[in-house]
């Protein structure tokens, strides 16, 4: 076994060096006020449909971290039942997928209220409803018991596995959990955001569950982000920059775990993915008001039921080309409704008619809109 730090005398007591940080994290601050800023200046209804997308995003982003991806039309409905936002034509989610975006609402729309075991451990049962991570059958909303070895984070095939972290051992669980909530729930004017980079590199190291343990660290890092805005409303996505910079994560996070109890570098790197991703929102924010300026162009123009559906998911981000067949299945309609459709958006200037002929012909957004 390696020298990781939970093995260190004076675990969990971490250390950091506060002048190198302060500056980056005076600038993150900043970051995030300015960003509320420019959300609450765009109204309640476009400010949904932001935290719509980067909850969507947000969800389908943590799972893939982990391997595993989500439908994104179920992930979408799903949130937006929950936010109470009508995008016609919902979709029913499993309950697998409610499972995943009931937990991480719960984190960030209840952020004020403390964080408990049994609360960790309802967040663990919904995301794994079935009791099985996969194939294989795992103790769900309890801690681990190891009764299968020891907790090992590992690549590589069977047989030439790399073993890149092992947890405590879980007879320590009931008093290192103790311990965690205790002083997460604690309040001692700690800046927020410090304490959430401190808050998911402790968890994932105590690694209390059989499964879902990174889903449930980044859960928690948002919790506390959300303390630090004083909002429940969520407009940028930490797990979708750690999916983007996977490489970087696992590598600063194993070098952290095997190093000494100064997490300086992890911090850095905390805060630096973190003022990425809010930097990012300004993407969330574009497509948003490039949908509102839309419908406000064809606010004149009648539409009908299936023909705003179909746009809304093109405004939504639409993957490859959208072809009449296309359209049918998405609207629930036949070939020649969908063409009457098209047809009627097209004279109407709202779509635009590519090159291709027959069947293949495919349609895009009008740009001048």
């Amino acid at each position: 076994m390696g020298p990781y730090i939970h093995l260190q005398q004076d675990w969990p007591h971490f250390r950091w060096d506060v002048g190198r940080l302060a500056d980056r994290l005076a600038q993150v601050r900043h970051s995030q006020g300015r960003l509320t800023g420019r959300m609450e200046a765009l109204g309640f209804g476009l400010r949904q449909e932001a935290e719509l997308r980067t909850l969507t995003e947000d969800v389908l982003r943590s799972s893939e971290i982990e391997g595993e991806r989500l439908d994104a039309d179920s992930v979408r409905s799903s949130v937006a039942r929950r936010l109470g936002v009508d995008i016609g034509g919902l979709r029913p989610a499993d309950r697998h997928v409610d499972g995943i975006v009931e937990m991480m609402m719960n984190a960030t729309r209840q952020y004020d209220l403390p964080l408990t075991a049994e609360r960790l451990h309802a967040w663990h049962a919904a995301l794994f409803p079935t009791g099985h991570s996969g194939m294989t059958p795992i103790r769900v909303g309890a801690w681990r018991t190891d009764t299968g070895g020891p907790m090992r984070v590992v690549s590589g095939p069977t047989g030439r596995e790399v073993v890149h972290f092992v947890a405590p051992v879980a007879a320590r669980l009931e008093a290192e959990m103790t311990s965690f909530i205790a002083w997460f729930n604690e309040e001692t004017g700690a800046d927020l955001v410090l304490k959430a980079a401190l808050a998911h590199l402790w968890f994932v190291t105590i690694h209390p569950f059989d499964d879902g343990n990174g889903r449930i660290a980044r859960a928690i890092s948002d919790m506390c982000l959300a303390r630090s805005e004083q909002s429940s409303q969520r407009f940028y996505s930490m797990s979708a920059q750690i999916r983007d910079e996977r490489g970087a994560y696992y590598e600063v996070l194993e070098r952290t775990q095997k190093g000494t109890l100064d997490v300086t570098p992890w911090v850095d790197w905390f805060l630096d993915c973190l003022a990425r991703a809010i930097f990012g929102a300004r993407l969330v924010l574009d497509a948003v008001l490039r949908k509102a300026r839309f419908w406000e162009a064809a606010s004149a123009i009648t539409i009908n039921p299936r023909q705003r559906l179909v746009l809304n998911r093109m405004l939504d981000g639409f993957e490859g080309k959208l072809t009449s067949s296309k359209w049918g299945k998405l609207a629930k309609c036949s070939h020649d409704t969908a063409l009457r459709d098209i047809s009627e958006l097209v004279k109407a200037g709202l779509l635009v008619r590519g090159a291709e002929g027959g069947r293949s012909t495919s349609y895009r957004l009008a740009e001048d809109l």
